[in-house]
């Protein structure tokens, strides 16, 4: 048995010792990779649960939900309200905060009216390492966190995700709408649908892994470094500023380091 059997192994006996287990399941490798082992460990014992909200893109729903649907996953979608918190609204650095209490206070409510046992989210042993106020909310709601439990990594996910057959297992990382809004800029359904559309006109050029961050009248594209020679000529840079003068930005920026994780997170450092 190799490390990642080795983990998995791990993962499923403490899956088996609950009862029954809510699943916050955004359709990303984590999620999708835990919903998958708890399934297996559970079976009509668990469910999967989406939040639906102004802040999650319909990319995300569509492929949160042919993944379940491949894999008989039991699996429900909700509504959270979190962009109606002002102090979300507000995004300073704590937004994720009030993001994930709005979604575990709703799950908490599902566990007492259903019956279930506890709730689990995708946590990994590299989710530690950057700023994540959603985990206090965790913390706070004393939700499961099985695959840090593990001591999984995401390349330990991604490989068992990958030998299960998830379709999502070399997806790129998918964080929320919201994050792609500069802290101290209200985030607001119209930023997130400008960000949103952005996005889907990336993909239809042809990139794969990027981050369109809004600054207010400015955009700034991260590209993938493999994919940035693809954006770094005249032709392309036409292409970016009519899709984003058509989304009301004034200034289109390209950023020289490409894309990075939490790039917005660097002068809270």
């Amino acid at each position: 048995m190799d490390g990642c059997e080795d983990k998995a192994a791990r993962l499923a006996l403490e899956l088996k010792k609950v009862p029954s287990l809510l699943v916050a399941y955004s359709g990303g490798v984590d999620s999708a990779y835990l919903a998958f082992a708890a399934h297996r460990a559970l079976g009509e014992r668990m469910l999967a649960v989406t939040a639906l909200s102004a802040s999650y893109s319909g990319r995300d729903r569509e492929l949160a939900e042919a993944c379940v649907r491949e894999f008989s996953i039991p699996h429900e979608f909700i509504d959270t309200h979190e962009v109606a918190d002002p102090r979300y609204r507000a995004n300073n650095p704590d937004r994720c905060f009030f993001c994930k209490d709005e979604l575990f206070t709703r799950l908490d409510e599902m566990v007492a009216s259903r019956g279930f046992s506890a709730v689990a989210y995708g946590v990994n042993l590299d989710d530690t390492g950057d700023w994540r106020p959603g985990q206090r909310a965790a913390r706070q709601h004393h939700v499961l966190t099985p695959l840090l439990d593990a001591e999984m990594t995401k390349a330990d996910i991604r490989e068992l995700a990958r030998r299960a057959g998830l379709p999502v297992w070399d997806r790129p990382a998918s964080a929320c709408l919201a994050s792609r809004i500069a802290y101290g800029l209200e985030v607001t359904p119209e930023r997130l649908a400008a960000v949103e559309r952005g996005e889907e006109a990336l993909r239809g050029l042809g990139f794969r892994n990027f981050r369109v961050r809004h600054h207010g009248n400015l955009v700034r594209v991260e590209i993938d470094p493999e994919e940035l020679p693809q954006a770094l000529c005249l032709e392309m840079a036409n292409r970016f500023v009519a899709v984003f003068k058509a989304l009301g930005f004034v200034y289109i920026t390209l950023d020289l380091e490409g894309y990075r994780r939490g790039s917005l997170n660097t002068h809270l450092k």
